[in-house]
Parts: structure tokens; sequence; C-alpha cells
């Protein structure tokens, strides 16, 4: 049986990354038992991602205001469910997540059903691994995640992850707004869905400026740190 897939790609002043990761989406697929569709969620952007979308002939959310990364995702989650996909899949703007493996994540599902699934930098460790200041703040997202769900995910802050109808029917209600990765495991986990990890290969980001580098690597622990307790206590 063939299952429908939708690709959301949320996007902020990604007109350098996204020509590229486009087209490399256009030479990976089809995939054999998939039916793939691809969805721009274009963040109010300042530059040229919209009409590098609409040049790409691809799905295209247009927001009218930035609602930044949770916002964007949270949306085009909501698409995916209303639209009947099976299964939906972050794939992050910067070209940061190689579409080639997109089948490990599909590939991981089919062998586990797990509601979500996480491509992780960090279990072969090949491909691109970060700095060593993200990387020692990853390691801290990974204890903090152990010590509120008990759960060990090495690669919590990954953009590159796949939530099938059951995850998109609960983060189409809620999903964080800020650096919602981290914090959203701590949800999933309390709402008692499945989560697994499946090597992946990353590459450095192909354009553009990071978010996390605006506000500050302590800034970003701190807060998600807070996001992360908040979860942890609120009612499912």
């Amino acid at each position: 049986m063939t299952k429908k897939v939708l690709i959301v790609i949320p996007c902020y002043n990604e007109q350098a990354s996204l020509p590229t990761l486009l087209h490399m989406l256009n030479n990976s697929l089809p995939v054999e038992n998939y039916q793939i569709d691809v969805l721009v969620i274009n963040d109010c952007s300042t530059d040229e991602t919209k009409l590098v979308a609409k040049n790409n002939n691809v799905n295209l959310i247009d927001l009218p205001v930035n609602l930044g990364i949770g916002g964007a995702v949270q949306s085009g989650l909501i698409y995916a469910r209303d639209h009947k996909y099976d299964l939906a899949v972050q794939m992050d703007g910067d070209g940061q997540h190689p579409p080639a493996e997109l089948k490990k994540l599909l590939e991981c599902h089919q062998k586990t059903a797990a509601n979500i699934v996480i491509g992780s930098r960090f279990i072969s460790k090949q491909g691109f691994q970060s700095s060593v200041l993200r990387r020692m703040g990853i390691s801290y997202f990974h204890w903090l995640n152990r010590v509120f769900t008990g759960k060990s995910i090495y690669d919590s802050t990954s953009g590159f992850r796949l939530f099938d109808a059951n995850a998109l029917a609960l983060a189409s209600k809620y999903y964080p707004d800020d650096y919602p990765e981290p914090e959203s495991l701590v949800f999933f986990s309390r709402a008692g869905l499945t989560i697994k990890e499946t090597a992946v290969n990353m590459v450095e980001r192909q354009g553009g400026k990071s978010s996390i580098r605006s506000f500050g690597p302590l800034y970003y622990c701190i807060k998600v740190t807070i996001a992360m307790f908040f979860s942890a206590i609120r009612k499912i």
C-alpha cells in the first residue's frame, strides 16, 4: 500500500540554499511505495524565498506574519493532517539535511512503527558534527531529556524528523513556539508517543544565518531548559 508523505520545509530567508535543496529533492524522488509531496512554509521572509518556492512548483504556505520555527513547522503539520497524509517529514530549508537521507527515516519507521523518527548525527558520527560548543549544548539536552522522560535521545536538537498520523494529530493541537525540537520531545514522550533515532549524515548550512547565533548559545540553553521543564509538568 502506497503511503502519502509530506516534506515540510520551514523557511525564513533561505533564498540562497532553497533552490539547491528543492533541486536535490526532485532528483531524489520518487521513493518506492511512497507518494511524496513537498510543502514550503515561507515564514514572512524578507528575501526571495517565496519566489524560489513558486518557481520550483512546490506547495507553498505564505505566512502573513513571522511565527518562528515552531509556528512554521506546526503550520505544515496541520496541513499534513488536514490533507490526510500518512507521514510528514520536517526538513530544514538551510540545506543541512540531504534529501538522499530521507530513505533512512522512512526505513526506520517501517521497521519500528515509531510515532516519531529523528535523523541523528551522533549515532554513526559521520558527516557534519556541528561545532564543539553546540555539541556540548546537545549533550546537555540529552542529559536533561533523560531527567524529564527517562529516554536517551542523542540528537534532540535535530530538525530532521518524521511524524506519523498520531504525532501529527497531537502536534496540530500543540507545538512549542521557540526552538521546539528539545521541548517537543518531552511533550511527545509524556503523551506516550514512541520516539526512535536513526543515523543520518548531515552537512553544514548551505546559506543564510542560524537563529541561535542571533540570541547566543547561553540564552538558548536557558530558555530551552525552562521550556522543557514546563513541558514536563504541564497537563497533556
